[in-house]
């Protein structure tokens, strides 16, 4: 019988004890490894194989597996499955590119209506292709299968990541010429008067730009106020009521932090030019006022341009690049606003939305930030 086929006796040096001991009695090793080191051990201490195979709770073929091979080739072979020779793969290399390439196609590009891929999708697609492809094996295919293969090329077709691409070709100059000022605005920050003085009149910075479509909503029933202990926050009705929207064009003065203003139903031409006059009217007569404002057809519109052509000298454009709007300093006044007061408004109307904007807009002028651009060394090298 098997069973009383005399096997040779397994010595155990201190080391091999200990580590067997340790990982007899660890959590977190794989169960087969555990059950080898308690048969290992008691094998060791002379218990027959009745006795490990009650005590362990493993057959018996499983025991003289294991202390065969730990007999013949030492304790750590014992612990471990013994390998064989790998089957030829089911899935070619071949195969696996087929369903890459697949994936880094669009579903529309076969003719059906997704933008991006869904793994089940794909996995349907693929088997119905495999045959006439020439993959059989992927005739029957799943979702965890085509994620496999598409795991080992770091495929995800069932996202998007967006990227901005630069379609200014003297992105790099007008980016520099931009930073140019603030850096200048910066190095005479300390001087005892910030107004730049390099020409024979003073030079008086702006950035410039538009906020469109700022909503005048309104409620459809009156917020209920926080109560002590009961009611932690304002509530406020889901429903709510559309006034229009509103524009807001703005100037920051880069010197001093000032912000001058306008509210408009719309930001055309018309309202540019106002508010370009009004910034005429604000800075001192021999002065040169830099502005900084992006390509808006308003600011280079035949209208702005013949106005401009009745101040000769009085206004310098410095244009940011295209899809470079974070490079315009108002941008910051503007997130100011949206996270000051203009974050859940809620107005009657417009003329009342237009009241609160320029009351918000004179609660910052009382105290102005100036904002300064960073990290010059990192954007002109």
């Amino acid at each position: 019988m098997a069973g009383k086929t005399k096997r040779a006796p397994l010595t155990l040096t201190d080391t091999h004890r200990s580590m067997l001991a340790e990982l007899a009695g660890s959590r977190t090793a794989p169960v087969r490894e555990v059950e080898r080191a308690k048969v290992l051990l008691k094998y060791a201490d002379g218990a027959s194989i009745m006795e490990i195979r009650r005590a362990v709770g493993v057959s018996r073929p499983t025991i003289y597996k294991c202390v065969d091979k730990a007999v013949a080739a030492g304790v750590l072979v014992g612990l471990k499955d013994r390998f064989h020779r790998p089957r030829e793969p089911e899935i070619t290399p071949e195969a696996k590119a087929w369903v890459v390439s697949l994936a880094c196609t669009k579903p529309k590009d076969h003719g059906l209506s997704a933008e991006l891929w869904t793994l089940p999708a794909l996995a349907k697609f693929v088997g119905s292709r495999a045959l006439e492809a020439g993959f059989p094996r992927l005739r029957d295919t799943n979702k965890t299968t085509v994620w496999r293969i598409l795991n080992e090329r770091g495929i995800k077709p069932h996202r998007i990541r967006y990227y901005l691409e630069r379609r200014d070709a003297d992105f790099e100059r007008k980016m520099c010429e931009v930073l140019m000022v603030y850096r200048e605005l910066s190095l005479h920050a300390q001087a005892p008067t910030s107004v730049s003085v390099t020409k024979a009149a003073p030079i008086y910075s702006v950035s410039v730009d538009e906020k469109p479509g700022v909503q005048a909503i309104g409620v459809t029933a009156p917020d209920l106020p926080p109560v002590p202990g009961r009611q932690a926050s304002i509530r406020r009705d889901h429903e709510y009521v559309r006034h229009g929207t509103l524009s807001i064009l703005a100037a920051l003065d880069l010197h001093n932090g000032e912000i001058i203003a306008e509210v408009e139903p719309r930001h055309r031409s018309r309202e540019f030019i106002a508010l370009l006059k009004r910034l005429d009217a604000h800075y001192p007569e021999p002065a040169t006022i830099r502005v900084v404002l992006d390509n808006h057809s308003a600011h280079i519109s035949k209208e702005t341009m013949a106005y401009l052509a009745t101040r000769p000298g009085r206004f310098e454009y410095v244009h940011t690049p295209k899809h470079g709007s974070w490079l315009n300093l108002i941008e910051c006044a503007f997130s100011k606003m949206a996270r000051s007061f203009l974050r859940h408004i809620r107005v009657s109307s417009k003329d009342e939305l237009k009241q609160r904007i320029l009351k918000g807009i004179a609660e910052m002028n009382e105290q102005p930030v100036v904002f300064q651009w960073q990290r010059f060394d990192l954007e002109l090298t």
